[in-house]
């Protein structure tokens, strides 16, 4: 999946239920440029003043997102065009390598991104990832194997993580 450069345009977007919170989803028309848990998401923009609620454009995003839950996709096929410095963009796009059911951590993403001394840069990357679940950051663990960091916060991470039948250690 190839990351698009986002238009500038009036940002839409539609809220939908999910299994782990109601989903904010918006777009620049043609990609979807984030997707947001409410009702408190770590870095979460708006809504703006100039955002307009139109639930039309996303109704393949729901789609898949449904189709997700219910365990029968595994690989999304949506347009996206994430806002975000060249660095952030270039570990997005990397997130979007890692499968369905896999994990990674900071320092080999640091390493496949050809810098190994860069894991807490990639960290900081990653926990701005404005499309969650879509370009998947839950799928980044600690070196340990421990769960840290998430925008979604810790929990919806592990839900995402046991959905995709990752063996995941209690939070608390």
């Amino acid at each position: 999946m190839q990351l698009q450069t986002p238009l500038t345009t009036t940002t839409r977007y539609t809220i939908t239920p999910s299994p782990i919170a109601d989903l904010m989803l918006t777009t620049d028309g043609p990609s979807i440029t984030g997707l947001y848990m409410l009702p408190e998401h770590r870095h979460f923009p708006g809504p703006a003043a100039d955002w307009v609620q139109d639930p039309t454009p996303f109704t393949e995003a729901k789609s898949q997102l449904a189709a997700y839950f219910a365990g029968e996709l595994k690989e999304f096929d949506l347009p996206l065009a994430p806002r975000g410095t060249p660095f952030q963009r270039t570990v997005w796009q990397a997130l979007t390598t890692i499968g369905w059911g896999e994990t990674t951590t900071y320092g080999a993403l640091a390493q496949i991104l050809g810098n190994p001394n860069s894991s807490r840069a990639v960290g900081m990357a990653n926990g701005r990832n404005p499309v969650s679940i879509i370009i998947p950051c839950h799928r980044v663990i600690g070196s340990d194997g421990s769960l840290i960091g998430y925008g979604g916060g810790l929990p919806r991470k592990q839900q995402l993580l046991s959905l995709e039948g990752v063996g995941v250690p209690a939070l608390f």
